[in-house]
């Protein structure tokens, strides 16, 4: 009996001391990234947003984004089947988000995730690194049709994030993607700012100039009607969402 009580306290020592070790592993595998060089659009692991030409013009919390690389090069699903790479469409990033690796479940094998969902993230399809999710996206959106309303660029990174489960969430959308970006978002710098509202400012003021207020009422009703689309779609209507 002492021998066998004597072997539990080993074992249980190994398990304490293995856990942990583990996960210092997997931290040390996320090497260190480069830092964001705004010059030459490099946004290691971030979000980036830039203004859409005429759209961001009436509606300017609507713009393009894509998902950077460990290196900082840029992904962005700018039409069907096409994923640019390195090349942001509609122009360089006005805004950015880094996002933080260690809030990625990234499972070493199946029993190896940290987040809730364990095999329904397997079936969705995991990730071993943050550059390995971006893959499995790229390859998925390279046989899909873009559709402003129901298959945009914003799918293409909530798709990403569901790889990784990011912040322990498989629950990634157009909607919450946008809104993280527009919560916790940077602006590169004040140039950047004025290129994003400067246009939507101009064409407000020569509607209500021309056309009088009726411009302005309507210009906000087609801005509701967008919101609520993606509001109801995301929400209500998930089939025919992507």
């Amino acid at each position: 009996m002492m021998d066998l009580k004597r072997s539990y306290d080993v074992e249980d020592r190994v398990v304490s001391v293995s856990i942990p070790s583990i996960i210092e592993a997997d931290e040390a595998d996320l090497w260190p990234l480069p830092e964001i060089d705004t010059k030459k659009s490099k946004f290691p692991c971030c979000i980036v947003w830039t203004p859409l030409p005429v759209v961001s013009w009436l509606a300017p919390f609507i713009g393009h984004i894509g998902l950077c690389r460990e290196d900082g090069v840029i992904l962005d699903f700018a039409g069907s089947n096409f994923i640019n790479v390195d090349d942001f469409a509609f122009g360089p990033p006005a805004r950015y988000l880094q996002l933080d690796r260690t809030k990625c479940c990234l499972p070493p094998n199946m029993g190896g995730h940290t987040c809730k969902y364990g095999f329904k993230h397997t079936d969705f399809g995991t990730a071993r690194t943050w550059d390995n999710a971006l893959s499995s996206s790229t390859r998925s959106f390279e046989h899909k049709t873009y559709n402003i309303f129901t298959c945009n660029c914003h799918s293409f990174v909530a798709n990403c994030l569901n790889r990784l489960c990011y912040g322990g969430s498989m629950e990634w959308n157009m909607v919450n993607v946008a809104i993280l970006l527009m919560i916790k978002g940077k602006w590169i710098n004040g140039s950047s700012v004025v290129r994003s509202f400067l246009p939507c400012a101009v064409v407000t003021s020569l509607g209500v100039v021309l056309v009088g207020w009726p411009f302005l009422i309507g210009l906000s009703s087609f801005s509701l009607l967008l919101f609520a689309w993606f509001i109801i779609a995301t929400y209500c209507f998930k089939n025919i969402i992507t």
